[in-house]
């Protein structure tokens, strides 16, 4: 009788799952998936958008790879990354996605030196030879010498790295690729690379998690995660020789340049003499084509209406979370991107 009564519960269970599966399709939640470099940004945005619109959000904080998968899959309503599709992924999806900038951000390298109260300098070539497993002490010479009057430990570099598929991984990987021929060549840039050494943290929330409880740990983040967890990130060397503090303002710098028409564009070891070499944007990714999936128009509308608030009104919550808001003449490219949009061959928009 047990037996029986525990198969009636979850046939009822199962029949439940479903009803609300069908009926998501229909309410007024959006599904969202992917970058948690921008989950904290697209928090604040989409609870106020709640406020003023009939609209609940659910956005997955899972690493822009899990959100390319999801939207490969058809599983949600748009997607977060922080890089453009490669050609791989392009071709699984099949058919055109959209990238609409969202804002744009800074990845800091932060560390837990035991005695080490100070920013520390680093050149992205000492950066690329710790997560080689070239550089394994703090007091080295390369890293010593870039930070005179700095007592260095004699303590082993415990190197943290993203664990999964992610658009903080392609932003450092991406400058890495770009200032050290060596990691160039051996590992190269992509949201999920074969690591020469470290351990690996889930999320953004992970990597800051490792870093803060292991001594001698270094990793790479967000900005906001560091500040969130009051933790000691470094000012890194650009292309000018400068030794740049991760900021509002230095992300802005190297965040004003003009986006080619579909708003895919690298940002790392810029050309501004006073721009982080971390930075970069953040896109929004939805199918060109809205319907699928037996999808309503009405849905597909409640999608461009959110990522329109996004980039006009949402824009006000940039600066208090240290992202830096679309220029205006990034707005205008991400506009014309949206109305590209359609639903059965017709504009939403």
């Amino acid at each position: 009788m047990k037996t029986i009564k525990s198969l009636k519960l979850a046939i009822a269970a199962i029949a439940g799952i479903c009803i609300t599966l069908s009926a998501s399709a229909q309410d007024n939640t959006l599904l969202g998936a992917g970058s948690t470099f921008v989950y904290p940004l697209f928090s604040k945005i989409f609870a106020e958008y709640g406020k003023t619109h009939d609209v609940k959000v659910n956005y997955q904080s899972i690493g822009s790879g899990g959100g390319i998968l999801q939207l490969t899959n058809k599983t949600v309503d748009f997607g977060g990354s922080d890089a453009p599709l490669n050609a791989d992924q392009a071709k699984k999806i099949g058919v055109p996605v959209l990238h609409i900038p969202m804002a744009s951000g800074a990845v800091v390298v932060t560390y837990n030196i035991p005695g080490v109260t100070t920013a520390l300098n680093l050149t992205g070539k000492d950066i690329a030879d710790i997560y080689l497993g070239k550089l394994t002490n703090w007091n080295s010479p390369q890293i010593a010498g870039t930070n005179k009057g700095v007592k260095l430990p004699d303590l082993p570099i415990v190197v943290v790295h993203r664990s999964e598929g992610s658009g903080t991984s392609y932003i450092f990987t991406d400058f890495l690729t770009k200032v050290n021929p060596d990691w160039a060549s051996k590992v190269g840039k992509a949201s999920a690379v074969n690591w020469p050494a470290g351990l690996g943290g889930k999320g953004s929330e992970g990597v800051a998690g490792l870093v803060k409880q292991t001594p001698g740990a270094i990793g790479y983040v967000e900005l906001i995660y560091a500040l969130q967890n009051k933790m000691l990130y470094a000012h890194i060397q650009n292309k000018s020789g400068k030794f740049i503090t991760p900021s509002l303002a230095s992300t802005t710098l190297a965040s004003n340049v003009e986006l080619p028409a579909n708003a895919e564009v690298s940002l790392t070891n810029t050309d501004n003499p006073a721009g982080y070499p971390i930075s970069s944007f953040t896109w929004a990714l939805i199918y060109k084509e809205q319907k699928y999936n037996d999808r309503s128009a009405a849905k597909a509308k409640m999608v461009l209406e959110l990522l329109w608030y996004n980039i006009h009104e949402g824009q006000k919550n940039c600066e208090p979370l240290n992202y830096a808001p679309l220029s205006k003449s990034a707005v205008k490219v991400a506009e014309k991107i949206l109305k590209s949009a359609t639903y059965d061959g017709k504009p939403i928009l």
